[in-house]
């Protein structure tokens, strides 16, 4: 692949109803109901609204074979009222369900961590290269009488590997890793392509974004060495509601979009439904911005590995760089006067040509180089573009502000004779990703160690709009290993300065902050890894997480999880400190890691008793 220019890689077409994916048609965009399947009524209405959001697929849980039967008159209702839109089983545990549901829907998601093997305990198995052979075998003979009648009904399938679900002979061979959920979906996949069933999306998702892009980048490099062309389903499990659902979806979705991965995508959010269309709509059609763009001459650098890729070796030059954590970066112009969060206060502020009147006693501020004076030597300097005076200038820290056409022979020059200068790279190439990452492969190429903040610039009137932009311009830079910090900047049109922005102050320096945290490079507030809910959840979930929010905001550095049902719950919160999951109507179980600490407390009082869980485990801070 080309990992500065955008394109779309090749896929094969698969027909879903009347709204095929892949091959030459559009990134499609679905969502998921969270109304009990037996409830016609109710998943009929929620359907039409997601359509009308503008879905094109729309999931539903399918627990048992009466789910699944139920489907026909779900069916039949949305056609009574002319929406034609392809319905999709999703289906765990239970093969039987996924025969029947083949019939009634267009395209049956099953999972293999749970379609034969059992449902995982994490327990460690161990198997003989004969025994593991026969449970290959055992899946095969399941699998395939599914196929036939999928193709006999023309019914698609995705294969879908959650993180939070691998089987216990997974993750006993191939330990929790990106190894082992790309395995479980080749074992499948080459059963497909064994039986010529064509009408195939597969999908590996993760609450953990690191671990999603690289086992999706792995994913599409196995398959392609094993000659297959299938598209793929993006989403970030249990991403959570708000700001932090936006970023964490964007950040990686858009990591994978931008690399020409995905036919269609789900923003998975702990909110309703219909909700999440307009934010995957907005995501995809800002990654499609760059279709056509003008081309982009880098070169890749020989170290660099985008499979298994590493931190960016650079030299530490005070606290950017080296070992030490991404900065942030935020701007105060102009001399007006700004707010901070105290929770998301910048590493440094940009104040361009004049220091503030007041100026706060922990702060790093950065004066532009020609108006810099040799006696305010405590603060860095930064340099929009003179090479030469760069050397020139005393400042402790300084900061070079550039461009990849910028880095030429001068420019490398001058850094090879200064390592410590830190350079805030910029682009205004309809596809800025590809190249900021010219520049650094650069500079990898040179041998140059220099850190790189990545200067983000946007000019949005919307808080969403700029959240998902910065978040997928972001996720590749980050996942690469290349973010020493981050700056981000909105100036809406005609608005000359950040005192008139709309966008406020703290919510720019918070969404910095956030895309640190969703890359999982900082962290600088609490986590919460929760689901979106589907008609498993048996109690009320936004509420839940409202409330629980509300308790542990405060807490700085853990995770929580926040799961409707047992599906992912136990398995994705491997990777939360603590765990609330729906154990049955009205019920729920809390985890401390994977380990259940308390079964079936009833749900008026299991916000209570996670609170105490956390206290006696010596993790609560006062607020």
């Amino acid at each position: 692949m080309d990992l500065f220019n955008y394109s779309r890689r090749e896929t094969s077409a698969v027909n879903v109803g009347a709204t095929p994916l892949g091959g030459a048609n559009p990134i499609r965009i679905q969502s998921m109901t969270n109304t009990p399947t037996q409830d016609t009524a109710a998943c009929v209405a929620q359907t039409l609204r997601i359509v009308s959001a503008g879905g094109e697929y729309v999931r539903l849980t399918t627990q048992g074979v009466k789910e699944a039967e139920n489907l026909k008159e779900i069916n039949a209702a949305l056609r009574r009222e002319g929406c034609m839109v392809p319905l999709v089983a999703d289906v765990h545990f239970n093969p039987r369900v996924a025969d029947v549901a083949a019939l009634y829907a267009e395209k049956v998601r099953i999972n293999p961590g749970n379609y034969v093997d059992a449902a995982r305990t994490f327990k460690q198995l161990e198997y003989t290269d004969e025994a593991y052979a026969q449970e290959l075998q055992k899946i095969r003979d399941r699998f395939v009488p599914f196929l036939d009648i999928c193709r006999a009904n023309h019914t698609a399938i995705r294969i879908g590997v959650n993180h939070g679900s691998l089987s216990d002979r997974i993750m006993s061979r191939y330990g929790d890793t990106p190894e082992g959920m790309v395995e479980s979906c080749m074992e499948f996949l080459r059963i497909c392509v064994a039986e010529h069933f064509t009408d195939v999306v597969i999908s590996i998702k993760a609450s953990n974004t690191v671990v999603m892009v690289r086992t999706v980048r792995l994913l599409a490099h196995v398959m392609e060495q094993e000659g297959m062309h299938f598209p793929f389903h993006l989403g970030v499990t249990e991403a959570g509601d708000g700001e932090d659902g936006r970023i964490k979806s964007a950040l990686g979705i858009g990591a994978l979009l931008a690399d020409g991965l995905g036919d269609t995508i789900r923003v998975s959010l702990s909110e309703a439904p219909e909700a999440e269309i307009p934010v995957a709509r907005k995501l995809v059609d800002y990654i499609l911005r760059r279709e056509g763009h003008p081309y982009i001459p880098g070169a890749e650098a020989a170290s660099f590995n985008y499979l298994v890729p590493v931190r960016r070796a650079t030299r530490a030059v005070r606290n950017i760089g080296g070992d030490n954590l991404p900065v942030v970066l935020s701007a105060q112009l102009d001399g007006v006067k700004r707010n901070f969060h105290s929770q998301f206060m910048p590493d440094y502020l940009y104040v361009g040509r004049k220091l503030p009147e007041t100026l706060l006693p922990d702060m790093q501020y950065i004066l532009d180089a020609d108006v810099w004076q040799g006696e305010k030597n405590t603060w860095p300097a930064f340099n929009g573009s003179q090479l030469p005076y760069m050397g020139a200038v005393s400042a402790p820290l300084k900061f070079l502000f550039i461009t990849y056409l910028g880095l030429n022979e001068e420019a490398l020059a001058c850094l090879k004779y200064h390592p410590e200068v830190v350079l805030i790279v910029q682009s205004n190439h309809p596809n800025r990703l590809g190249e900021q990452r010219a520049l650094v492969h650069q500079l990898m190429n040179e041998g140059l160690g220099n850190p790189v903040i990545f200067f983000q610039h946007y000019s949005e009137q919307e808080a969403e709009a700029f959240q998902l932009q910065a978040a997928a311009d972001m996720g590749a830079l980050i996942f690469d290993g290349f973010c020493d910090g981050l700056f981000l900047l909105n100036l809406p049109p005609q608005q000359d300065h950040v005192g008139t922005n709309p966008i406020s102050d703290t919510l720019v320096d918070s969404t910095a902050f956030g895309i640190l945290q969703a890359g999982r490079i900082r962290t600088s507030k609490t986590e919460y890894i929760s689901c979106p809910g589907c008609g498993r959840t048996l109690y009320d979930l936004q509420s839940t997480i409202a409330r629980i929010k509300e308790a542990t905001s405060h807490l700085k550095g853990l995770k929580i999880g926040i799961m409707g049902c047992i599906v992912n719950g136990p398995g994705e919160m491997a990777d939360a400190d603590y765990g609330y999951v729906g154990a049955g109507r009205g019920r729920i179980s809390l985890y401390k890691r994977k380990e259940c600490i308390e079964k079936n407390i009833p749900e008026a009082e299991a916000v209570d008793k996670l609170i105490a869980l956390i206290k006696a485990n010596g993790d609560w801070q006062p607020q």
